[in-house]
C-alpha cells in the first residue's frame, strides 16, 4: 500500500473533522453520525481510522480529566 497524496490526505482530515464536529454535536451519538462514519472510513487507510479514533477517545477522556479532575477510587477498607 503506498502513501496517500495529499489531496487524498486532506479528503481524510476534512472527513474525520466532519465526524468529529457531528459527534461533538450530538453528544457522541454514533447513530446520528453514521453517514459521516461511512465517508470517514472511505476516505482514510484503516489504520487511520483506527488511530484517530483512538486519538479522539484520548482526547475526551484529557479534557475530562482537566474539567472534573482525578479523584483515585477508594480501595476495600482494611480492618485493624
Amino acid at each position: 500500500m503506498s502513501a496517500p497524496n495529499s489531496a487524498e490526505r486532506k479528503a481524510c482530515w476534512d472527513a474525520r473533522d466532519l465526524l468529529w464536529k457531528c459527534l461533538d454535536d450530538s453528544n457522541d451519538n454514533k447513530s446520528a453520525c453514521q453517514n459521516f462514519q461511512k465517508e470517514f472510513e472511505s476516505n482514510c487507510p484503516a489504520q487511520w481510522v483506527k488511530y484517530f479514533t483512538k486519538r479522539r477517545e484520548y482526547l475526551k477522556y484529557k479534557e475530562k480529566m482537566q474539567t472534573e479532575g482525578f479523584s483515585p477510587a477508594q480501595g476495600p477498607k482494611m480492618s485493624s
